[in-house]
């Protein structure tokens, strides 16, 4: 029986195995029928021909079939541009406090952004490789070191947190230490060329009026009461004012789709462990439930081994390790380590030192990464071995996860095999016991009702997934916490224009607000006129039953209730003294100002704000250079993207999906 192989499995083998056995599946289905066989048999040997004549590699023209990019010789992989391109959604979604979805990376332009960024960084990483430039691990490692965001209450760096922060974020330390390397890299090449520019006092100052000027403003508001009742629509109107604007109401194209998740924490809820399981685990894993040693050290670093020395041999003498210290400038927060494991500490020599001396001992000279240094021991924590009744709920809870897990593994292997039998999911599920879902979505994951669908795995690369797939293909399935997530597309309602009857409620609410809008646009206008004519605006007010308001110290980023920013945009485009219209906050009213005062500010070249201004500019200078230095780069080397594999990884498809 043809079985195919796991997920995890298929990354580890040939990749003419993996396509092959899904083009394999396709040709089986495809030949079912008459038509089929004669469609197929004409393929195959069109393939037979092409092979034979050509050869195999001038089928696929251009780009491997894995192939993200080629940046000048060097070729850069689907598989690294989406592990890249995740990293730094996901990095930019820690920013925002939550996830960023694929659907909004592209609407706001953020994959565009993300892509640049990349392909920048390979442009430069491609000219340090050419022009052969280095950095030593020592001085990775001191900057590192030196880095705040790795450094305990004590200012020195605390290993605890370093590997803490990397496995937030998901990296190992030996991937993040690399990506410092080119990091620091690409700084080098970019700073020679770059170099420190100062931008000049007339940008300073001219930068200043722009942000700093201030004016004051009188306006009247034309919020909705001012529109007056609005009548329901006759039927006609409403029939017209729909007409044009059918594509704003289009039914989107819908799936209906049938889902199977199998996760191991989900079945790890309901498994049983028995005591004499957790008994025998609590024996076999002491050690590892142990909590590790922990110790209370201090360092002293000396940049000669001779100075280190001396030191040692006067506190041999009696003098303490404070004093010393203390003769060298160093605060009690300069010498703490805090409390650490001795895998905490980033200097594996040290750490040895450090772990062999009795409490309130003094190390000899012992020759670090960093320099000869000398460390103590204030307090030592010993290791804690748990008892059974401590660590019985966490052994309970990885047991369950650990069969969990194997169950999944038999089970993925028992659907497989009847997917290669051509069995409908719906069919495997329940043959097999799973619970099977099928729901019906469009592209956003809402329902015919328009509501979103709750609990979908891996919404975004599950809906992807679904609208490349046709009815009743055996598409592969998602990998999802350690488990599977399989789909099958049962049915596909397209898209289609609504009848005004099947969206006559919103159809009318939309008329409602676009004639709302349009009646105060023109009173607005009409107003508008009356004060350019010169009629003072508290007498046009008071004619029109509206009240004048003032506004202060507006600034060009005062965007608070009710001005916008466009609105914002013609206060400043408008002569003290002059009147102007714009849009209001709330959507469809409108306000019509005076221009009372302008303020331009004094700029104080030797002020903290100027000095701050000043450096926004010199980094946009340098950014500026930067950009040229990268389209130059662009240019010698060369840039070439396929851009089929691009909007794969933009949508979340997986490479079969394309075929």
């Amino acid at each position: 029986m043809m079985r195919r192989a796991r997920v995890g499995e298929a990354a580890r083998k040939p990749l003419c195995s993996q396509y092959g056995r899904f083009m394999l599946r396709g040709i089986r289905q495809a030949s079912s029928g008459w038509v089929g066989k004669t469609i197929m048999g004409a393929v195959v040997t069109v393939l037979v021909v092409s092979f034979a004549i050509w050869g195999i590699g001038d089928i696929f023209r251009g780009f491997g079939r894995s192939t993200f990019a080629k940046i000048g010789k060097t070729e850069v992989t689907i598989e690294q541009f989406r592990g890249l391109y995740n990293d730094r959604l996901q990095a930019i979604g820690r920013q925002f406090g939550r996830p960023i979805t694929l659907e909004q990376a592209r609407a706001f332009g953020i994959d565009q952004q993300i892509k640049n960024q990349i392909i920048s960084e390979m442009l430069l990483d491609e000219r340090v490789r050419t022009l052969r430039l280095g950095i030593s691990d020592a001085e990775i490692a001191r900057r590192i070191m030196q880095d705040p965001g790795f450094q305990g209450p004590s200012g020195q760096f605390y290993r605890q947190r370093f590997v803490e922060i990397l496995r937030n974020a998901g990296f190992t330390e030996q991937r993040f230490v690399a990506e410092q390397r080119r990091t620091l890299l690409r700084q080098q090449l970019i700073g020679t060329i770059t170099g420190a520019p100062i931008a000049p006092t007339a940008m300073v100052e001219a930068a200043d009026r722009h942000q700093n000027e201030q004016r004051t403003i009188e306006y009247v508001l034309f919020d909705r009461a001012h529109a007056g009742e609005v009548a329901a629509p006759a039927a006609d109107v409403l029939a017209q004012y729909f007409e044009p604007r059918k594509a704003q109401f289009r039914a989107p194209e819908y799936r209906k789709v049938v889902i199977v998740a199998l996760v191991p924490a989900e079945r790890a809820r309901w498994m049983e462990i028995s005591d004499e399981d957790l008994k025998r685990a609590y024996e076999e894993r002491k050690v590892r439930l142990a909590t590790p040693e922990r110790r209370q050290i201090q360092q002293i670093v000396f940049p000669k081994a001779e100075d280190a020395r001396a030191a040692s041999e006067r506190i041999a003498k009696g003098e303490t390790f404070e004093a010393i210290a203390k003769e060298r400038g160093l605060a009690d927060k300069d010498i703490d380590l805090g409390t650490v494991t001795r895998a905490a500490m980033l200097d594996r020599v040290v750490a040895d030192a450090a772990f062999t001396l009795k409490e309130g001992d003094v190390s000899a000279p012992v020759q670090g990464r960093f320099g000869t240094v000398l460390v103590r021991v204030i307090k030592i924590e010993p290791e804690k071995v748990p008892t059974f009744e401590e660590a019985a709920e966490q052994l309970r809870t990885d047991l369950a996860n650990e069969r969990a897990k194997s169950e999944v593994t038999a089970i993925y292997d028992k659907v497989e095999d009847e997917r290669s039998l051509g069995k409908p999911l719906a069919e495997t599920a329940e043959k097999l016991k799973l619970a099977a879902r099928t729901v019906e979505m469009d592209r956003l994951g809402r329902d015919p009702s328009n509501q979103p669908i709750a609990n979908l795995p891996q919404q975004q690369r599950l809906i992807a997934g679904v609208f490349a797939a046709d009815i009743g293909t055996a598409n592969d399935p998602l990998q999802v916490d350690g488990g599977y997530v399989w789909y099958e597309v049962s049915g596909i309602t397209p898209e289609r224009d609504r009848t005004l009857d099947e969206v006559k409620d919103q159809v009318e609410a939309r008329w409602r607000e676009d004639e709302v809008a349009n009646r105060l646009r023109t009173k607005a206008a009409v107003f508008l006129d009356k004060v350019k004519g010169g009629t003072a605006l508290a007498e046009a007010a008071a004619a029109d039953s509206l009240k004048v308001e003032t506004r202060a110290e507006i600034k060009r980023a005062s965007t608070t209730p009710p001005l916008t920013e466009r609105t914002l945009d013609a206060i400043f485009r408008t002569a003290k003294d002059g009147f102007g219209s714009g849009a209001a906050e709330q959507p469809g009213e409108q306000l019509v100002f005076r221009v009372t005062n302008v303020v331009e500010p004094t700029t104080d070249l030797a002020s903290e704000e100027s000095e701050r201004l000043r450096g926004a500019l010199n980094n946009a200078m340098v950014g500026d250079v930067q950009a040229e230095y990268i389209q130059l780069l662009e240019r010698e080397i060369g840039v070439t993207i396929n851009e089929r594999a691009l909007q794969q990884v933009f949508s979340g498809r997986n490479a079969i999906d394309d075929n």
